[in-house]
């Protein structure tokens, strides 16, 4: 071992503590950025290998019916590769012992065995027998939710005729892997189920023999779904094809692929932070060191030894130092991203999961951390190297001391000595403490992006569930009727108001910009379910024109007084022109209303309705769910305060995870800067406090002159904190926007104080630790003079 390598050796051992908070620090950063890396590449991998086994469809299509004879034309369409022609049908299923009306989504497979696409993971029982017309296969989520098994049973409304089906297995579908409701906005496994019935079973019940109302294909390598699509869409027209869509616009694939892109976001944010405190803390640490072996580099150079090998000597130090945070990091990222991905896993339901992450992410976080730790040391590094051996044998000059303003003023003359000595220092040295504080800001940055996410979750449930609607169910009907139903909603048990709706399919086009969604048309006068805007006003609507929301103008580059094309995908498909006549702000979806006579008018079909608002009696509502589970018109029954539970109970576990690994983090982030001015502040003032001890100063007035100093530089970090957490708050809600949901920048006040008090006490632990290590202080081993 070299002489170096062994004052390295001593070096790390003197500067242990410091030494292993910075790599605290540093494992947060590589642990976050290995968290979100692997967790990305584990969902990136699974859900592309289970889209491959199962053979999941790359271009889908409804339509109102078809002959099974126009299969073969679809077949044929340039770059498709296979076809398969299916019934898909909503209709409303009654469990026993669950009260409320459930929405199923009845799916036929072939009786023979599996289908060409979308192939089904059986994860119990057997598959449909060709004799059996009332068997079904359901999606698993739903039979746990249910305590569903093989050979039990339950009713449903098949157009109008309630029958009893039979469970012969359970299975999971690429299609459903995020199984969501007709206007939900998360998995409701106990309202919504997926059935798999066979073919000539379910054609038989819906009146389709030889015809099919939904399609699937597949495409040759290298195909683009847009022909494809324009294709299909000009076949399916004259029998009510309501537009083909890509893999990336079905429901499904669109929400994982919105997870991995703000798993993406969070990896680029957030460990940029704690990667670039560790930087200042490295530099800090650095250059005491250098300031304390000023002597000892000068006698280095002067036996010979260069610049590059003094500079490499340093460099190794910080090396060291991030190294073992990488290590940490790295068995930290690889636990946290194992569980992330669990998560993740029982949000979206894969029958297996790769988490294998790759060498990728792990060199990828240890190269960022090694470049941000030397980055730090450039400035401590450079000083040791640019020192001349005759300086550097010479003791530092003394700084020049001045009276200051402080020490003239009034409050100097009420405060007593250690507390001015405290004052003294700091504006001595006001960049230093600046740096500090910065450090300390970041921590309380960090913990209040993580906890507002509360806040602005309850907010958006609150202001979507509560000021934005009124109704307490929404009934949807498998056809579009005349409005006369409403009257027969109405006089149903407990059934206070009916306001009813029409929504159809769209695609909306200004010039060359798109967008495929939905219009709704609804009542000039609304009650239940009018339009609201976040900022609290309902927006009235105009008897023409349309009302949109802000994304979907912004999508469409379009304002008030611009026109739009409608390219309505039901009934006799007419391409209508509207105005624009409104824009209003809101945090889910993308919505565009219109007045719903001028909407009818517009499709030249009067006085129809498709879906109903409810305002219930509680005390009346089991009697109602009765009745509705026996209404044949009826496909689907959605609950408001269902919603409102599951949008909670889905967020409330993602949440927790989330909220516990960064506040963790940012408490990390405030003990290693705490104890790391404390103990520079202790190598630099040492002598100085030893000194004050011999003069008669007891130990608490010592604590209180080393502490009061760096309680201090804390106190001034907090409100740099509260103001950096507003904007990482921002800089965050602005990257996890997406077309389905805007995350609003709400923080409460009680968001910053219990940020600020986690960040207080994790800095009260580090001053302890550097407490006792000040009780400990040998005076004559620290007033002796080196020579």
């Amino acid at each position: 071992m070299t002489a170096l390598n062994r004052k390295l050796r001593r070096d790390l051992w003197r500067l242990r503590g410091q030494m292993f908070a910075i790599a605290l620090i540093v494992a947060s950063g590589v642990g976050v950025l290995i968290m979100s890396l692997s967790s990305h590449e584990a969902l990136r991998e699974t859900a592309e290998a289970y889209y491959e086994r199962y053979r999941f469809a790359q271009v889908f299509a409804e339509v109102k019916r078809a002959p099974r004879s126009l299969e073969a034309k679809i077949a044929n369409l340039p770059g498709v590769q296979a076809v398969e022609t299916r019934i898909a049908e909503f209709a409303v299923v009654d469990v026993e012992g669950f009260e409320e009306p459930i929405i199923g989504q009845f799916v036929s497979v072939p009786e023979s065995g599996q289908p060409l696409l979308n192939r089904l993971a059986l994860r119990s029982g057997r598959w449909i027998a060709p004799e059996r017309v009332d068997e079904v296969i359901v999606n698993e989520p739903f039979a746990e939710a249910h305590g569903l098994m093989p050979g039990d049973s339950f009713q449903a409304v098949l157009r109008g005729n309630k029958r009893t089906l039979t469970v012969v297995g359970t299975a999971l579908s690429p299609e459903f892997v995020y199984a969501i409701g007709p206007g939900a906005l998360m998995p409701d496994s106990e309202r919504f189920g997926v059935f798999w019935m066979g073919r000539e079973a379910l054609a038989a019940a819906y009146d389709l023999e030889d015809s099919f109302n939904d399609v699937v294909l597949s495409l040759l390598r290298g195909t683009e779904p847009t022909g494809v699509i324009e294709r299909l869409d000009n076949l399916l027209e004259d029998y009510g094809g309501v537009g083909a869509y890509a893999r990336k616009d079905q429901i499904s694939n669109w929400f994982i692929m919105s997870e991995l892109e703000q798993l993406r976001s969070m990896s680029a944010i957030l460990p940029t932070i704690f990667l670039g405190v560790a930087a200042f803390l490295t530099n800090m640490v650095l250059a005491r060191l250098i300031a304390i072996e000023r002597t000892e580099i000068g006698l280095l150079k002067a036996f010979g030894y260069s610049n590059l090998a003094v500079a490499w000597h340093y460099a190794k130090l910080v090396m060291v130092m991030a190294g073992l945070g990488v290590l940490l990091g790295w068995a930290l990222g690889y636990g946290l991203g194992q569980m992330n991905t669990q998560v993740y896993a029982e949000q979206f339901r894969f029958p297996f999961l790769l988490f294998r992450p790759g060498p990728g992410s792990f060199a990828v976080a240890a190269g960022v951390s090694m470049a941000a730790a030397l980055l730090g040391a450039v400035g401590g590094v450079r000083g040791a190297v640019t020192l001349a051996p005759a300086e550097a044998m010479r003791p530092p000059a003394p700084p020049s001391f001045h009276r200051g303003a402080m020490a003239k003023s009034r409050i100097a003359s009420v405060l007593d000595q250690p507390t001015r000595m405290i004052f003294r220092q700091i504006l001595r040295w006001p960049l230093r403490a600046f740096l500090t504080a910065s450090g300390i800001a970041m921590a309380v940055a960090v913990m209040i992006s993580t906890l507002q996410w509360y806040d602005s979750i309850d907010h958006m449930a609150h202001v979507n569930f509560f000021e934005a609607q009124h109704q307490d169910a929404t009934i949807g009907l498998v056809e579009a009727e005349h409005e006369s139903v409403a009257r027969e909603l109405a006089a149903l048990p407990g059934v206070l108001a009916v306001e009813p709706q029409r929504i159809v399919t769209a695609v909306f086009r200004s010039g060359t910009r798109m967008h495929r969604g939905s219009l709704t048309g609804i009542l000039p006068d609304a009650r239940l379910q009018p339009i609201y805007d976040t900022s609290g006003r309902v927006v009235d609507l105009p008897s023409s024109g349309l009302v949109l929301s802000s994304m979907l103008a912004d999508k469409l580059a379009v304002a008030p007084g611009d026109h739009l094309w409608v390219e309505v995908l039901e009934g006799r498909r007419p391409t209508l022109r509207f105005p624009v006549a409104a824009v209003f702000e809101t945090y889910l979806g993308m919505p565009a209303y219109i007045d719903k006579e001028a909407l009818n008018r517009s499709l030249l079909e009067p006085r129809r309705t498709q879906f109903l608002g409810l305002l219930i009696d509680e005390a009346e509502q089991s009697a109602l769910f009765a009745e509705l589970k026996d209404l044949p018109e009826v496909s689907a029954v959605m609950m408001r305060r269902a919603a409102v539970d599951t949008f909670h109970d889905t967020l409330a576990r993602t949440l927790m995870i989330f909220v516990s690994f960064f506040s963790a983090f940012s408490c990390t982030l405030a003990f290693g800067v705490v104890y790391n001015t404390a103990r520079i502040a202790l190598s630099e003032r040492g002598r100085e406090l030893a000194t004050l001890r011999v003069l008669g100063f007891t130990r608490w007035e010592i604590s209180y002159i080393l502490l009061g100093e760096v309680g201090l530089i804390v106190f001034l970090g907090l409100p740099l904190g509260c103001l950096a957490g507003f904007g990482l708050t921002w800089l965050i809600t602005s990257a996890f926007e997406t077309e389905l949901y805007r995350v609003p920048l709400i923080i409460d006040p009680s968001t910053f104080g219990l940020a600020v008090v986690a960040v207080v006490l994790a800095a009260a632990v580090s001053g302890l630790l550097v407490r006792e290590r000040l009780d400990g202080l040998d005076l004559i081993a620290v007033l002796k003079t080196r020579e």
